[in-house]
């Protein structure tokens, strides 16, 4: 059955794409060249296209009064970056299973992904009852025991239980009110559910105000907010991948069950590469989109040209953050062939519990405090501002707590004097603030670093890497290793100039390529050029995130005694 293309994507689940569509009619029914994207696509009667992805690329708004189209609104078109922090209003409209919310509602492992519901009716489970009304979150959808089923947790006082319900539970799930804020591309990527439009409020008036602002000014009311998609396409005879809007006018019908889906050109990501078999490599691939960016080896992969992918591997970086005390900050990835060499620069250590996870046996470390603290026990020391310590170890010391003996964890320290030491006890829940004082000159290469230290660690570069034309950490006034992280990546090359290979993120890079049925002319990859890349806010907290799943938390530093 024939529907118009905005319908029919709204309504599509991205679990089931690839999708073979012919166009019906529409205004393009005798057949016009439609630009989009700077790619033109001709979309006549009988045309048809395999739908390989979608994504939310503008936002209909309308001012909303009493959960309706307000009748004396015009929409407006609002771009995913408009300005503006707002909140979700729930949704009054039931979902009546698991299954349609996990079919309409996004569910992901970031803290926007994590949607709440609650039923107006009891749930019974084999070792838990869900009370009516009771917010339950969505953490993740997998297979247990064999049957699709959500990941749920309930919180009860102060303590999470979790259990799953299977996609076939059935009832009514209502949305629970949202006190979070969110940006117009959060919620576009994260809280407008499918065949369903979104209900935001204004939460922050903006800043200012002039003529081209499509909201009346001073506007803080509700708005329903409509979403218009953009869809990759891969038609028959073309070797790149085009991109229309949902909006266009035009009618499509689905026949991708008596359709043959592999006379069309196959798109593979380069996650979809990556999960190919070692054996498979090298291999010879055309891209059909190439990543945007100046910075080599981007600037290199263009449409339409040919490279050789010589294998997956997933080498070590580290990351790095810029220092400062204002945000935001640039944060990179370093490879270990990195050539520059680095200065150690001070650390900063918020309490006594923080100068004990940094104390190393190589050598001691010596600290100047920069704020003053009263200690409530005459057991231990009052630090005053510009007191210098050397940290010493953790040890327990008896004090005297309301007439009672009590023991506590301490940090047994040095503190230097004039002419001498005195030893010196710190609660370790005691809330400083000390510098480090470095006496060490030394230049390091980064995996001296590494080895010899524990991260993170402060750095400036004191030798740039004079193997690259712009070595961008040696304009950083300083650097803060993180933490060591493995990342994936391939080891590509130009078929047609393969002096050097290049590493290419898996997970970061948006480009898409189909397999050539070419032999490779060499196996061994000519010399490989590795850089610094500079990730954005959100690729750092996804790389830290995947990264510090495998890692247990640091245990939590002692209370104060109350």
């Amino acid at each position: 059955m024939a529907s118009t293309l905005e319908k029919f994507i709204h309504s599509l689940d991205p679990r089931a794409l690839p999708r073979v569509l012919q166009i019906q009619s529409g205004i393009y029914f005798q057949g016009s060249i439609y630009e989009m994207f700077g790619n033109e696509c001709c979309l006549s009667t009988g045309e048809v296209i395999k739908i390989i992805g979608f994504k939310i690329n503008k936002l209909i708004a309308s001012i909303c009064e009493n959960n309706e189209v307000s009748r004396f609104s015009a929409k407006v078109e609002l771009p995913l970056n408009f300005p503006g922090l707002y909140k979700v209003v729930a949704d009054k409209t039931p979902y009546v299973s698991i299954e349609e919310i996990t079919r309409k509602v996004s569910i992901g492992p970031t803290r926007f992904g994590h949607p709440c519901f609650y039923s107006p009716e009891d749930i019974k489970l084999a070792n838990l009852t869900i009370k009516h009304g009771e917010q339950i979150t969505f953490n993740s959808v997998e297979k247990v025991n064999g049957t699709m089923a959500v990941n749920c947790g309930v919180v009860r006082n102060n303590q999470s239980h979790s259990f799953t319900l299977p996609l076939s539970q059935e009832g009514k799930f209502y949305e629970c009110e949202d006190d979070q804020i969110y940006t117009l591309k959060e919620i576009a990527e994260w809280k407008i559910p499918k065949c369903r439009n979104r209900i935001v409020k204004l939460s922050n008036t903006l800043h200012t105000w002039d003529s081209s602002n499509p909201l009346p000014e001073n506007f803080d009311g509700c708005l329903i907010l409509t979403p218009v998609y953009e869809v990759q396409a891969v038609m028959k005879f073309r070797k790149d991948i085009v991109h229309i809007l949902s909006d266009l006018d035009v009618e499509v019908k689905d026949i991708t069950d008596c359709y043959d889906i592999s006379s069309f050109l196959q798109p593979l990501s380069l996650e979809d590469v990556f999960e190919r078999t070692s054996k498979e490599f090298p291999m010879v691939a055309e891209i059909m989109e190439g990543p945007s960016g100046s910075q080599k080896p981007y600037n290199l992969l263009h449409t339409g040209k040919e490279i050789v992918i010589y294998k997956k591997y997933q080498p070590t970086r580290v990351l790095a953050s810029e220092i400062r005390s204002d945000s935001p900050k640039r944060h990179f990835l370093i490879p270990m062939s990195y050539k520059g060499k680095f200065k150690r620069r001070p650390r900063e250590f918020p309490t006594a519990y923080d100068l004990e996870i940094a104390r190393s046996e190589k050598e001691q470390l010596h600290v100047v405090a920069t704020k003053a603290f009263d200690s409530p026990h005459k057991e231990l020391f009052s630090v005053s501002v510009g007191d210098q310590f050397l940290v010493q170890q953790c040890q327990t010391s008896e004090v005297l707590y309301e007439g009672r003996k009590k023991v506590i964890d301490v940090l047994a320290c040095e503190q230097i004097l004039s002419d001498t030491y005195k030893k010196v006890l710190l609660p370790m829940y005691m809330e400083g603030g000390f510098v480090e004082v470095i006496h060490d000159k030394k230049q390091y290469q980064l995996s001296e670093i590494c080895k010899e230290f524990r991260l993170p660690f402060n750095v400036k570069v004191s030798v740039r890497d004079l193997s690259v034309e712009e070595d961008v950490l040696a304009a950083m006034p300083g650097l803060q290793f993180e933490e060591e992280i493995t990342d994936s990546y391939l080891l590509i090359s130009s078929t047609s100039s393969p002096v050097e290979s290049w590493e290419i993120p898996v997970y970061r890079l948006n480009m898409s390529v189909h397999l050539l049925s070419r032999d490779v002319q060499t196996v061994v990859p000519p010399a490989t050029k590795t850089t610094v890349e500079e990730i954005s806010e959100e690729q750092y907290y996804m790389v830290r995130r995947y990264e510090n799943q495998t890692l247990h938390p640091p245990p939590r530093p002692p209370k104060k005694p109350t």
